[in-house]
């Protein structure tokens, strides 16, 4: 191919390419109730759907062993697509892990690893059913699936909120972003000395939400409780900002939320002054929080309103008024995406 027919895949972005490769394919089979477009697909299996996610974690791209402990890779491997059954309001079931490594890695490094994965198959209730192992000319490449259920009544996607519905988030956010600029720091402090221990105990908080982040299944049976099937659904792992536009995308509505609703952790907070950083960029833009973003009818309100996790943080509005931060002084800003890129 010549440079002149080449386009680099910068230029679409990790959604533009995941548009392109699917306006190639089209549903063979009944079965395939919700191809790609979510955060997992839907597979219709008569009483329920099937719920299928995978993700990829990839060595220099996506961890750096240097500071990231191989249990906690385990665990956080399994927790981010455990997430992405939670964010279609289903119960993840089974996974499974296979691994690209180098002959760098020992039996005892694999087993390390897979330490995490099974305490998070124990906190999440699933099973490893299986997987693939091969050799990785470098570095470390695990990609994990995982499968759930979800009744079809209750299955949430990003595509169905609607005006006047109530935006709201779990947890707080901006900590994992955080944790991951105070390891970076300490890792070239290292390299510069490697006589300096790291300098974490202030920072333990935002350090475990960056290295071992939970899925939020907990808030998804809360809500099956309650009877409260959200309207639209999806996990926060490119950060709060880009998730807002795929929820005002696939529902074709406009979003207003509020900067003085927006949910921190004082650890985060403080932790982007010493960095000089503004908390509401690692809010807005930092990732990898795993909590779930979702949007409630006006009815469901009473339901949760005193919930401790959980924070209104706007409103659903006409397409026409856009996607919006309204300031602490009451005006929109737009609200630009500016997260993970994967092909930057």
């Amino acid at each position: 191919m010549s440079d002149q027919n080449r386009t680099e895949i910068n230029k679409l972005g990790e959604f533009g390419l995941i548009d392109k490769i699917a306006e190639k394919f089209s549903k063979q089979n009944n079965s395939t109730h919700y191809a790609i477009g979510d955060d997992a697909a839907v597979i219709d299996v008569g009483d329920y759907y099937q719920l299928v996610s995978t993700d990829m974690l990839i060595e220099g791209v996506h961890f750096d062993l240097s500071y990231f402990p191989l249990h906690h890779l385990g665990f956080k491997a399994v927790a981010v697509n455990v997430s992405d059954i939670a964010a279609m309001n289903g119960i993840a079931e089974q996974i499974t892990v296979s691994l690209a490594l180098s002959n760098r890695f020992s039996l005892e490094a694999i087993d390390a690893f897979y330490e995490g994965v099974k305490a998070a198959c124990d906190a999440y209730k699933v099973d490893l059913v299986g997987g693939d192992t091969t050799a990785s000319p470098s570095g470390l490449m695990i990609s994990v699936t995982a499968i759930g259920k979800v009744d079809k009544d209750k299955i949430a996607y990003r595509s169905g909120a609607k005006v006047n519905d109530i935006v709201c988030v779990t947890g707080d956010l901006g900590g994992a972003y955080m944790g991951l600029q105070v390891l970076e720091r300490e890792k070239q402090v290292f390299l510069e000395n490697p006589d300096m221990q790291p300098q974490l105990d202030k920072y333990q908080y935002i350090v475990g939400r960056q290295l071992k982040p939970e899925a939020r299944m907990d808030l998804v049976h809360e809500l099956l409780d309650l009877k409260i099937v959200p309207t639209s659904m999806i996990d926060i792992s490119d950060g709060l900002a880009s998730e807002l536009h795929h929820i005002a995308k696939h529902s074709d509505v406009g979003i207003n939320v509020h900067e003085d609703k927006l949910p921190f952790a004082t650890n985060t907070q403080e932790t982007a002054l010493e960095f000089k950083l503004d908390p509401n960029t690692a809010i807005l833009n930092g990732g990898e929080d795993y909590e779930l973003l979702f949007t409630i009818s006006q009815d469901d309100f009473e339901k949760v309103k005193n919930h401790p996790d959980i924070h209104f943080i706007g409103y659903v509005n006409e397409k026409s008024s856009g996607l919006n931060l309204v300031t602490t002084k009451g005006n929109p800003i737009p609200l630009k995406a500016q997260g993970w890129d994967h092909f930057s």
